[in-house]
């Protein structure tokens, strides 16, 4: 991976996934060994190893969260405006963002109805699986 300069690969063949991520491309760190039964973390472990998971929402809002790892776009192309804003009102089934992922645009869904409070990304910044977008009332 550093001689490649690649940060991330994920690879899935039937019953077995495989994810390795560098989490900064500066950091030099030993080769160790992992047990194949290691390689995909529970809920608990992503939970420590993501800070952004453990934003605590207040007031009723709720945040939506990243259901996949890729690059988080605000607007479907560059001259086009973004699909939502801070205030914006959505149902659920509008769509919110896309990720791109694997050179696959993925139109990203709200899942229940309420408002843009807050928008916790900017274009083009990579998210990872659970990581909060976008808190909504």
């Amino acid at each position: 991976m550093q001689r490649t300069d690649l940060t991330e690969l994920e690879i899935e063949v039937q019953d077995l996934k495989l994810r390795l991520a560098r989490p900064n491309a500066n950091i030099q760190s030993a080769s160790t060994q992992i047990p194949v039964a290691n390689l995909s973390p529970t809920p608990t472990e992503t939970e420590k190893l993501n800070p952004n998971e453990n934003l605590q929402a207040k007031d009723n809002q709720n945040l939506f969260k990243s259901p996949m790892v890729g690059t988080f776009y605000r607007r479907p192309g560059p001259d086009e405006p973004s699909y939502v804003e801070v205030g914006s009102k959505v149902k659920a089934g509008d769509v919110l963002c896309i990720i791109e992922a694997m050179k696959v645009m993925n139109e990203i869904k709200a899942d229940t109805p309420g408002t843009i409070v807050e928008i916790l990304h900017d274009d083009a910044d990579t998210v990872e699986y659970g990581q909060p977008l976008f808190k909504i009332t």
